[in-house]
Order: C-alpha cells, then sequence, then structure tokens
C-alpha cells in the first residue's frame, strides 16, 4: 500500500524515524516482507549498504556501534534472517556494543496458522538482548524505536531487536496521528564516581611498589583517550593495552609495556582496570598470571562488573572520561611514579629484549613466508594513521597484537570477547564506511582446516575489486604498495597470503593456567 499526502505508510514511519534518529547507515538484506522498508530508508537519503549474509551484515552493524558510539542498524528479513543475525547480536552483547536489528515479521492476523516464516522472533531474542519488543501499532512504531536506541546505549551498550509485522510495513497511517520524538542529545546521561572512592584509589596508587594500568576496549568506547593519555603522563605509571585497547595510547609511548605484558601483569601490586574486565583476556585476574596480592582498581560503567572476578579493592563506578578528569583533579601535586625505580627498569629491558628478538624474526627469508616476515613486509608499508585494522583467526590475530603497533583508538577490529571467527568481512566494511579511505582485513590462513593456495584473491576481481596472490615477501610488498597507492579506486582489496602452514608457535595460551614467561 502506498502513502498519500496526508499518510505515511509503516515502513515510511519507520524510515522517518530511523532519520530523526540519526541513523545515517543501514545495513541489510532486502526480501520479503522488508523491501518496502529499504526503499523508504533510501528515500529518507539514509545510505543503504546491501549484503548478501545476516551474519556478516550483522558484525558489520555491531563494529559500526562500536566505532561510533551510536547503534549500528541492520534490517532483515523475517524467520531464518532473524536467526542468522543472531551471531552479530551476540557477538554485540558480549563485547557490549550497540546495536539495532529490525526482523521483519509474518502477519499478526496469521499468527498460529502457520504463515510464511513464522516464528516467536521477540522472545527468540530476548535472552541475549537489552530490548526485544514489538510495537502494538504502526503509530507507536516511533515512540519504540527512541526506547530501542536509547536502551541500547543507555548504561553498559548492547543490542537490541525491534519486530516488524508485515501489515504494520504495509499498513498505512494518517500523517497527523503520529509523533516522531525529538532528538534531544547525541550521548547518553553521564555519571561520576563517588568522591570517597576516587580518593582511596589515588591513595592506593601513591602507596604502590609496581603499579600498572590496563587500558581496555571499554575506553576506547568511551572516547577517555584525552584523560587517560594525561593520567598517565602525569603520574609516569606504565601501562599495557588489552588487543583492542590498543591505540588509546600510542603502542610506541615510552610507558607502553605491551611488550612484556607477562611480566608486567603477574610484578604489579596495584593495577587500575580502565574499561578492562578480568574475564579470560585477562586470565581473571588470578594466580599465577596475577600475583596472588594484587590489589585492583576498577572503573567501569556497568555496577554488577565490580567485584566479577578477582576482588577488587577499589571501585568506580561511573563514565570512563568523567572518572578520569576526578582522578586527575585529586592527584597531589607530589605524585609521580619514579622513572628510576627497578620495576619499570625491569619492563623497559624485558621490552628492549623481547622486540629484539621479534626483529630477529623479521628477517627470515624462507619460503613459503613465516607469519612474522609476511607481517613485517605489511609492517613496513601501513601508514600510521588513518587505517582500520582488522584481524582475526587465532594465530593471526594474536601475532598481529604483538606486531602492528596502533596509534589512534578505535582503530583495531578483532575477534573481541567473544573470540568471534567471521569477523573480518563485516568489520571491513563498517570501517571503510565509516572512514571512506584505509581498511584492510588481514587474514587467517593455516592449513589446519583449509586447503593451501585456495584462490581468495579472485573473489575480489569477480566482485569488482583487485586480487593479489602472493608467495615471497617481495610479491607482498609490492602487492602492499600498489593496493595502498590506488584503495580508493579499487575500494575492494584482498590479498591472499601463502605462509608456512603451522609455521610457528604463537605462545599464546589465553584460556591455560600456564606459567607466566618472564
Amino acid at each position: 500500500m502506498s502513502s498519500t499526502s496526508s499518510s505515511r505508510t509503516g515502513a515510511e514511519v519507520v524510515a522517518k524515524t530511523l532519520k530523526g534518529q540519526g541513523v545515517d547507515v543501514v545495513f541489510g538484506i532486502v526480501g520479503i516482507p522488508v523491501v518496502e522498508v529499504a526503499e523508504a530508508i533510501i528515500a529518507e537519503g539514509i545510505k543503504f549498504i546491501g549484503f548478501r549474509n545476516e551474519q556478516s551484515l550483522s558484525y558489520a552493524a555491531g563494529a559500526y556501534g562500536y566505532l561510533t558510539g551510536r547503534p549500528g542498524v541492520c534490517l532483515v528479513v523475517s524467520g531464518p534472517g532473524v536467526v542468522h543475525a543472531m551471531s552479530g547480536i551476540v557477538n554485540s552483547q558480549i563485547n557490549c556494543w550497540p546495536m539495532l536489528l529490525i526482523g521483519g515479521s509474518s502477519h499478526t492476523y496469521q499468527e498460529g496458522l502457520g504463515s510464511f516464516q513464522e516464528f516467536d522472533q521477540v522472545k527468540f531474542c530476548q535472552s541475549n538482548t537489552k530490548y526485544s519488543i514489538r510495537p502494538p501499532s504502526i503509530s507507536q512504531i516511533p515512540q519504540f524505536i527512541d526506547r530501542a536506541i536509547k536502551i541500547s546505549m543507555y548504561g553498559r551498550p548492547g543490542p537490541v531487536y525491534f519486530d516488524l509485522p508485515a501489515d504494520f510495513i504495509q499498513g498505512s497511517i494518517s500523517f497527523n496521528l503520529l509523533n516522531f520524538p525529538e532528538r534531544k542529545a547525541f550521548d547518553p546521561p553521564k555519571s561520576l564516581a563517588d568522591l570517597t572512592s576516587i580518593k582511596l584509589a589515588i591513595e592506593l596508587l601513591s602507596n604502590a611498589k609496581r603499579p600498572l594500568i590496563i587500558v581496555g576496549k571499554g575506553a576506547a568506547f568511551a572516547r577517555a583517550e584525552q584523560g587517560i593519555k594525561e593520567f598517565i603522563e602525569k603520574t609516569g605509571i606504565p601501562f599495557i593495552p588489552t588487543p583492542m585497547g590498543k591505540g588509546v595510547m600510542s603502542d610506541t609511548h615510552p610507558l607502553c609495556m605491551a611488550a612484556a605484558r607477562s611480566k608486567a601483569l603477574v610484578e604489579a601490586d596495584v593495577i587500575l582496570l580502565l574499561g578492562a574486565r578480568l574475564n579470560w583476556i585477562l586470565h581473571f585476574g588470578l594466580p599465577p598470571k596475577f600475583d596472588k596480592n594484587v590489589k585492583f582498581i576498577q572503573v567501569d560503567i556497568y555496577p554488577e562488573e565490580h567485584f566479577n572476578n578477582s576482588q577488587i579493592q577499589v571501585s568506580l563506578f561511573g563514565h570512563l572520561s568523567l572518572v578520569m578528569t576526578q582522578l586527575i583533579e585529586n592527584l597531589p601535586n607530589s605524585f609521580k611514579y619514579p622513572a628510576n625505580s627497578e620495576y619499570l627498569q625491569s619492563l623497559k629491558r624485558k621490552v628492549s629484549q623481547n622486540l629484539d628478538l621479534s626483529n630477529k624474526k623479521f628477517q627470515e627469508d624462507s619460503i613459503p613466508m613465516t607469519y612474522h616476515r609476511a607481517y613485517w613486509e605489511i609492517k613496513k608499508r601501513l601508514p600510521q594513521k588513518d587505517l582500520v585494522f582488522v584481524s582475526e583467526g587465532a594465530k593471526t590475530m594474536d601475532l598481529a597484537r604483538t606486531i602492528f603497533d596502533m596509534h589512534e583508538p578505535r582503530c583495531r577490529l578483532d575477534a573481541g570477547t567473544f573470540g568471534t571467527m567471521g569477523i573480518g568481512i563485516g568489520s571491513a566494511i563498517a570501517g571503510f564506511d565509516l572512514k571512506t579511505y584505509n581498511s584492510i582485513p588481514i587474514n587467517n590462513l593455516p592449513s589446519t582446516a583449509l586447503l593451501p593456495n585456495v584462490r581468495y584473491d579472485l573473489i575480489a576481481d569477480a566482485a569488482g575489486g583487485k586480487g593479489y596472490f602472493v608467495r615471497t615477501p617481495k610479491e607482498l610488498g609490492d602487492a602492499l604498495d600498489d593496493a595502498l597507492l590506488k584503495l580508493l579506486e579499487y575500494k575492494c582489496v584482498v590479498i591472499n597470503v601463502m605462509v608456512q602452514p603451522q609455521s610457528e608457535k604463537t605462545g599464546f595460551a589465553w584460556v591455560e593456567s600456564t606459567k607466566p614467561k618472564l
């Protein structure tokens, strides 16, 4: 049913609401019953990026939410479309990224009759979203989308689901009966930490013999990089980033001890957690990776996260950028961790030793290439800024974390807290759309599950992009030089790199309780 000058279809109401909420891109797959929704979205001037797989588009929406701080929006068909998009929903839930999934559904008057792709999608999504809802009527679509977007962003971010029946999409309503909520603010409300707790945290850090700061993915999402940089440089406390916390502070900063991660963790007596959770990525904060007497100070926006695993001595509940301001304002003028302390000097020596070992591996000339040699050829050519780096695959991701330096926040996307394989293409598309310049996915090609010489590069050629198949360091270097020079022309680039199957042990046993390597 098409609209008249005095009426709007449900599809048009959805599109106009999204536009009013500041949505500028939607990732989707069109089909029954959401074709009209996609067309209305395009008519509103919102960019629609079409996919061929719901799993990939849901990963793109999640990554977009992380990179922008606003919910990434995706549109899928009913039944199987919603089921397939659940991968991205759960990935966003575990990573705490804002995301809005809009799913078409069967006609309301056909429920229980075995209608086309009939499925209780609202119930299906409830356990893995912050909010799963079907609006009671077309007239209430704007209010419920507004509520869903706010819930996705407020508190700890996460995914939400909005169910859209076919008869709502095709039905119409008088424009005079519609009330579109005014978008009053870009960001959710922010809170400060308790001042008494701030002073306790400062006291604990001041008395620490071996303090350490861990910068997590939450710090990147909170856009707290300026406050964190000021705090670290004022206090002189060394830091390490989590994998997606890389870039909040430059990896080449003199106080970055990432190359001595194991030593830093096990020797620290007081640790300040900035947007980092004591989950598997940080070995739950437990021995033998950490000292049994270590004291934690945790800054997090989610109260229930405090005291989740290891005992937290000081809990700072609040928005990270504001809490950093509080910490800075309450620092004593005399507080400066001594640069000549044996602890800090020993960490710097370990960093130097480990970097020397890596540099030797970069020079290996065997064919097929080792991971280290392939990465060295890539690292030499990548720009240090204006790059979204997407890394997945166990060996690829773990080694890339230690080799590629990041200098800007929110510019590294990997398998994340959920350890999700297959996020590469969706994340790269989200990054490319947002940055509109360099987004290079680095893929994992071991022989564990894949045959050697599979021509993934030809996929790019078939899609109108550019593919490269490389076996030697020179071929890899030449391909990178050409790709970086002509990336905007090619749009889509795949560099298929042949490396030695199982050529190197990474040494990353994330879940095992092995002894720390000092």
